[in-house]
């Protein structure tokens, strides 16, 4: 009988012994999606960045050196990002929304928050400024996948913990609106909503704050003459092309220029001092005119590649009860996904101006910088589902032998191998943390 304990014990303990050293994969497809988006983004800011640069006397090619530096930052973050546990990313949950308050707070200290056009959006880091909504919006997202892994039933059965991220996003929303920031409130209200849906809130329930939210939202954006001239002029640019409709009708006359092929690399006229922001905010405008219809469906594809495929890594984590990896996956997707198509929007009219840069193409620096951080998170949350997967599949591969050849003796496990046993029964679960149970469905709670 002896015999028979030691002989389960080595078999248990080498089986985790070999789960331990399986190694995951990073999805190429979001690696190579981000990588074509950031390599058009350094050929397009050095092509449309060349006429302003000259402008300011700095250099022709100032704003493609200072993108090129925050790219390389930005993807030395991300690699770090990528070797960092999910689980060591989660225990620090309540200190990041703390820090989303505190962020917030510190463009409002003197001599350290920065002012730009009287928006309060920026402290002052010696080298360069930094906007801290942008880490703002990666840790309030770590932080609202956490809650919905902590209370994920609450959340579809209850009021409170309905209510309580949706509290704590108007107040952060509250603090945006104080620098101003609207465009943010609306990408935080988006991105809550989503990660409610997607963590499966009951949506009748759901509705009642979003009915009250949506008037209150629509008198805020009216309520400052400037919001609403954005608003207003989108609808009809040239009706005031010197004024109001300034950059959405010059960033539509490079739009029709490009038309199908475009006037070729380098070939925008636009881009000299005619449209405004043409490195950043109306990047898209010259990309059109310089790649024409061709290239604003490479974009487009691009973004369309990441995004889905991010949504599709969240949901195959979710299936797998990594229900932290899975939300994260939804909110960066999220956060992406509607500043990209935001931006795209406005570019081509579709949507009010709104000063939004497109994500790892645009010229910037902190949103560069936390775009790179948030790719590297969906890369880390690929890596550790791929990992879980090679588990449960050399798992299910163990399976089949060890029922062939039962012994009897060693299917009653011995205390001290208690704690592989269960390691390998939470592998077979594909977490260590969720139980089993009942998923929310779309209406009454099951």
């Amino acid at each position: 009988m002896a015999r028979s304990y030691d002989s389960a014990f080595d078999h248990d303990a080498r089986q985790a012994t070999r789960l331990d050293a399986i190694q995951g994969r990073f999805d190429p497809w979001v690696m190579g999606a981000a990588i074509a988006l950031a390599v058009l983004g350094v050929v397009m800011v050095g092509s449309s960045s060349i006429a302003i640069a000259e402008e300011l006397h700095v250099g022709p090619f100032y704003f493609l050196a200072r993108h090129v530096v925050f790219l390389s930052i930005g993807a030395v973050l991300c690699a770090l990002v990528m070797r960092t546990e999910l689980r060591n990313v989660e225990k620090y949950d309540r200190l990041m929304l703390l820090g989303c308050f505190v962020l917030l707070l510190l463009v409002f200290i003197p001599g350290l928050g920065h002012t730009v056009n009287g928006a309060r959006r920026w402290i002052n880091l010696g080298v360069s400024n930094f906007q801290v909504v942008e880490l703002v919006k990666l840790m309030y997202i770590v932080w609202l996948a956490s809650y919905l892994v902590r209370f994920r039933d609450e959340v579809n059965a209850t009021w409170g913990a309905m209510i309580k991220p949706i509290v704590v996003a108007i107040v952060l929303m509250t603090m945006l609106l104080m620098q101003p920031d609207f465009g943010s409130v609306a990408l935080i209200l988006g991105v809550t909503a989503g990660m409610l849906v997607l963590g499966g809130v009951h949506l009748p329930r759901m509705a009642a704050p979003v009915v009250v939210g949506l008037p209150v939202l629509a008198i805020i954006a009216i309520a400052e003459p400037y919001r609403m001239r954005r608003i207003t002029s989108f609808m009809d640019p040239f009706a005031d092309p010197f004024n109001s409709g300034y950059q959405l009708a010059n960033a539509l006359m490079a739009v029709g220029r490009g038309e199908f092929f475009g006037v070729g690399l380098g070939g925008s006229i636009q881009k000299l001092n005619y449209l405004p922001e043409a490195h950043t905010d109306f990047i898209l405008a010259v990309i059109a005119e310089e790649l024409g219809f061709v290239g604003v469906c490479l974009v487009i594809g691009l973004y369309a590649l990441l995004i889905g495929r991010a949504l599709w890594i969240g949901l195959k984590c979710v299936e797998m009860r990594r229900h932290f990896a899975g939300y994260c996956a939804f909110g960066m997707a999220l956060a992406i996904g509607l500043q990209s198509m935001v931006s795209i929007g406005m570019n081509l009219g579709l949507l009010p101006t709104k000063g939004f840069t497109l994500p790892l193409i645009s010229s910037g620096g902190s949103s560069v910088l936390m775009t790179c951080v948030a790719v590297g998170l969906l890369l880390r949350v690929s890596y550790e589902l791929d990992r879980a997967q090679r588990q449960v599949a050399r798992l299910r591969g163990d399976a089949p032998t060890a029922e062939a050849a039962p012994d009897p003796a060693a299917s009653v496990t011995p205390p001290a191998a208690a704690p592989v046993a269960r390691a390998a029964s939470a592998a077979r679960r594909g977490t260590s943390r969720l139980q089993p149970r009942v998923e929310p469905t779309f209406g009454r709670p099951a």
